[in-house]
Formats: C-alpha cells, sequence, structure tokens
C-alpha cells in the first residue's frame, strides 16, 4: 500500500507536465505559413503580440538548419504589467 502511495505521489504531479511545443495561433509569425530567415541555426527570435482578448503573447522560436522558424514557447501575460523598454 505504501509503495503505491509513493508511486502515486510521484507520478501525479508529473502526469500535468506538456513537453509538446504549442501551436502557432493567430499573431504568431508561423501561423498558417513557414516563415525562413537568414540567421544561422540555433539563433533565437522573440515574437511579442496581443491577443485577442487584450492580453500580451510572447513567444520565442528557434531558427532550424534549414532557415524556417520553430516555436519552442510561449507565455501570456496582462497588458497591465508590461512596462516599455528604455532606450
Amino acid at each position: 500500500m505504501r509503495a503505491i502511495f509513493a508511486f502515486l505521489l510521484v507520478v501525479l504531479p508529473l502526469a500535468g507536465c506538456n513537453t509538446a511545443p504549442p501551436d502557432p495561433i493567430r499573431g504568431s509569425l508561423t501561423y498558417g505559413r513557414t516563415v525562413r530567415v537568414p540567421a544561422r541555426a540555433g539563433y533565437t527570435v522573440k515574437h511579442e503580440f496581443p491577443d485577442k482578448f487584450g492580453y500580451r503573447v510572447y513567444e520565442r522560436y528557434v531558427v532550424q538548419p534549414d532557415g524556417t522558424l520553430k516555436l519552442i514557447s510561449r507565455r501570456t501575460g496582462s497588458d497591465y504589467w508590461h512596462f516599455p523598454r528604455m532606450r
């Protein structure tokens, strides 16, 4: 019984982990098209845009060896907490 409890204690928190890359949404650089950039493989590209609800979406892409972009991460935040960069 203790072994089952210990197993569930370890496995259940990991069940919610999602390791698949996110799908592009409207506003993403790769939504409905293939984008090629003249950058070396492994270079990361950041992209920021508002979604349909007014939240700020931050995406990160990595350049593949053939020059295409692959979406690797996305996070969403409120526009209220977005501070402009100082130049």
